[in-house]
């Protein structure tokens, strides 16, 4: 954005401080340069203009105490529109930093009413991610990941290398889909489950263009095969197991049919989007779906939840134990679960759940803070699922936020 769009040099320098903005959750309004988290209703619960918050009584004259206007194509799952862009996971949301300090700059040099920025994220987006990028060394981001992937990637926990086996060898067929490209999902997988991840995986899919996975017809979205990291040919069917790229999930459910000998095949998906993943995959392909929620982790103090009755041994080691700890709250947009808005006088305050966390009953089966999290149960361990007679805290793994469970009666129905 500097080099190629000339956009202010100050954007280079970002304090350690400034990292709390990014916030799960957080829905950019294109149009008036404001980023905004919802209520479960669609209202405005807190907003900021750039970088800079938003008071009560400047969120009630511009957007009153009413549904947002573009809330009911959102609450659609258009995450992406000429109007507004929704940040649901962490790769994304560094991304809404850069766009707020745009605005900020924008204004220092002339307040104005209309922003017309947007093109240039997407064609700096487009210059550092395309597919051809890792290949032909472009961008900024491949290159340096390449360079020094210690310093960027984390490797994937024992416990969870060893669930993937488990899991593997008891005949389940386990799948990768991911909408990275090929080399750089070699690259990642690689460094994370070791040279030889591709055991693991009966089917591997790469360059998914999720959500589009799911919701585009098998005649727009075909499967294609690889030859050195180049999509060759158009399938008209899945056949066999192999690594793939694009694709659909129809022709893959026949797949799976033909692999299992099953007229339904039950299939679990694990995702970190809203968005691309858990929605997708639930709404389009009616399968269940486990959300990994990062939030869930920092939570400072869960409380246990109603779940089945499990014996002692089939309990998971962080049940007993909380996992290393992540801000679960932001100073500046509060909890991704909860906030408060205030009453008509101004005189009492009111508990609501957020839009993000409607979502997480709504759409997933069970959400968990981490693989490693569940590495350890028993295969056939009996989760307690979100469903429409539950609590909206049902199905949280190993326990629900605490937040979800300080407001009493406001929180005990969907």
């Amino acid at each position: 954005m500097v080099k190629e769009k000339g956009y202010d040099k100050e954007l280079l320098n970002v304090s350690h401080e400034s990292w709390d903005f990014c916030f799960k959750g957080l829905v950019l309004d294109m149009e008036d340069g404001n980023f905004l988290k919802l209520a479960e209703d669609g209202t405005v619960l807190r907003a900021s203009h750039g970088t800079k918050q938003m008071t009560s009584e400047e969120i009630l004259h511009t957007y009153g105490r009413k549904e947002w206007r573009h809330f009911k194509t959102m609450s659609g799952m258009v995450s992406r529109s000429a109007k507004y862009y929704a940040y649901d996971n962490y790769f994304d949301l560094p991304g809404a930093l850069l766009c707020a300090r745009i605005i900020d700059g924008l204004n220092k040099h002339s307040p104005r009413r209309k922003y017309d920025f947007w093109k240039d994220m997407v064609a700096a987006i487009q210059h550092n991610y395309k597919t051809s990028a890792f290949k032909e060394n472009g961008g900024t981001y491949f290159p340096e990941v390449k360079r020094n992937p210690g310093k960027y990637i984390q490797c994937c926990p024992d416990p969870v290398k060893k669930w993937l086996r488990r899991l593997k060898d008891s005949g389940k067929i386990l799948l990768l889909i991911t909408s990275s490209h090929s080399d750089y999902c070699r690259l990642l997988c690689e460094h994370t489950l070791g040279n030889d991840f591709e055991d693991l995986f009966d089917i591997i899919i790469t360059n998914a263009l999720k959500p589009g996975f799911f919701s585009q017809p098998p005649d727009q979205r075909p499967f294609r095969t690889l030859e050195n990291d180049e999509e060759q040919e158009a399938l008209l069917s899945l056949d066999k197991p192999g690594w793939y790229s694009q694709g659909n999930a129809t022709h893959l459910y026949e797949l799976l049919k033909k692999m299992t000998g099953k007229l339904e095949p039950k299939v679990v998906y694990f995702g970190d989007s809203m968005h691309s993943d858990i929605f997708s995959a639930h709404h389009y392909s009616n399968w269940e779906t486990v959300l990994i929620l990062e939030e869930l982790q920092g939570d400072p103090a869960m409380v246990p939840t109603e779940t089945e009755s499990e014996p002692l041994e089939k309990k998971g080691k962080y049940e007993g134990h909380h996992p290393k700890a992540l801000p679960s709250v932001s100073k500046q947009w509060g909890s991704f679960f909860v906030d408060t808005i205030s009453g008509k006088e101004d005189t009492e305050e009111t508990l609501v759940t957020t839009w993000s966390c409607k979502c997480v009953s709504a759409y997933s089966t069970i959400t968990i803070p981490s693989i490693e999290a569940i590495a350890d149960l028993p295969l056939d361990y009996r989760f307690t699922r979100f469903s429409s007679n539950t609590s909206i805290t049902a199905g949280y793994y190993p326990k629900p936020p605490r937040s979800l469970l300080s407001s009493g009666e406001l929180m005990a129905t969907k």
